[in-house]
């Protein structure tokens, strides 16, 4: 079976910086499962795994607009101390209750009453080079495709 839209696929993976530093990978770990064409992985992944089948062992090479996007200056801030949750220090990932709900923001300084956040992806603006090893490909389930993501061993979360 190939990889398209509304299959739940398997896969193995080692994602690489520019450098070929690791920066994450399932080795020692279970394969990831995902539905394709869920939005659930990097578009330039997804693109890459279409088609592809059990077996298929690919590398691919994402671009910043293929992968967690360009990095964004609007998206560094200056905010107040007292609205940061909890006891934080430079490299602190702080939860931030926003109009669009809640995201992860990272602390990059603090002044006085105020800390310096990025609200951009640790990833965004960086080319990514993955490696990937296609292991399963299925039909996802109904109660898959109206969740829109996989559901684990047993079928629920």
């Amino acid at each position: 079976m190939q990889i398209a839209e509304k299959k739940a696929v398997t896969i193995k993976y080692t994602l690489r910086d520019e450098e070929g530093a690791v920066l994450d990978s399932t080795d020692g770990r279970d394969p990831m499962t995902y539905l394709h064409g869920a939005g659930n992985l990097v578009p330039g992944v997804e693109e890459a795994l279409e088609g592809k089948s059990p077996g298929d062992e690919i590398k691919v090479i994402v671009p910043p607009e293929k992968g967690y996007g360009l990095r964004e200056e609007d998206n560094v801030r200056n905010v107040p101390v007292r609205k940061l949750p909890g006891k934080i220090k430079p490299g602190s990932a702080v939860q931030l209750n926003t109009n669009h709900g809640t995201i992860v923001a990272v602390v990059k300084a603090i002044q006085g009453d105020y800390a310096t956040v990025d609200l951009n992806h640790p990833l965004a603006g960086k080319t990514l080079r993955f490696e990937l090893e296609v292991v399963d490909v299925r039909d996802a389930t109904e109660e898959e495709l109206s969740h829109g993501h996989v559901h684990g061993p047993g079928g629920h979360h």
